[in-house]
C-alpha cells in the first residue's frame, strides 16, 4: 500500500490499495511472506490453472502471477483500469529501497541490489528475427538468390 501513496498525484495525498503495485501473501502463523510485484499487462489470460498446495493451503497459479490479466482485477488503476506495473519506487534523488520494504512488517520484505553475472547476451534485431523467419520458411538458397537478385536492381 506504501507505493500506491508514493505514486499518488500529488505524492503521499492518498492510500488505496486497490493501486497497489504489490501484493504479499502472508502466513502469520508461519512467519512466512510471498511477495508478488505487479509485472508486465497481457492481453490475453493465461492457460495455467495448477493448484500447488503450500503447508495445507491450496493456492492456484494466479495467486503468484504478477501480470495484469483480463482474468481478474489485481495490479490495475481502479478508476481507469489501466495496468500498473512496479518501478520499485524510482525516484529522483533514488530511494534507499522501495516503499514496500520500508514501511512492512520488518523482516518480511528485504531489498538486494544484485549484479548480473556472466556477459550479456546480445538480443537479435529485428532484421535478425526478419531473416531467420524468411530462411525458416523458404529456405537458405531462397533467401540468397532473392537478395542476390534484389541487390542488382
Amino acid at each position: 500500500m506504501a507505493c500506491s501513496a508514493f505514486h499518488a498525484v500529488p505524492k503521499y495525498s492518498s492510500i488505496n490499495p486497490a493501486r497497489a503495485r504489490i501484493r504479499v501473501v502472508i502466513d502469520e502463523l508461519r512467519d512466512v511472506y510471498v511477495p508478488i510485484r505487479a509485472a508486465g499487462y497481457t492481453q490475453a489470460e493465461c492457460n495455467g490453472r495448477h493448484i500447488y498446495t503450500i503447508n495445507g493451503k491450496e493456492y492456484n497459479e494466479c495467486s503468484f502471477c504478477g501480470a495484469s490479466c483480463p482474468s481478474r482485477d489485481f495490479f490495475k488503476e481502479p478508476d481507469s483500469g489501466l495496468p500498473l506495473k512496479c518501478d520499485m519506487c524510482e525516484n529522483e534523488p533514488p530511494l534507499s529501497e522501495p516503499m514496500c520494504v520500508q514501511v512492512c512488517e520488518p523482516g518480511a520484505l528485504t531489498y538486494i541490489e544484485r549484479e548480473e553475472e556472466g556477459e550479456e547476451e546480445e538480443k537479435p534485431g529485428e532484421m535478425e528475427i526478419g531473416l531467420e523467419a524468411l530462411v525458416k520458411k523458404h529456405g537458405l538458397k531462397t533467401v540468397k538468390d532473392t537478395l542476390a537478385r534484389i541487390s542488382k536492381g
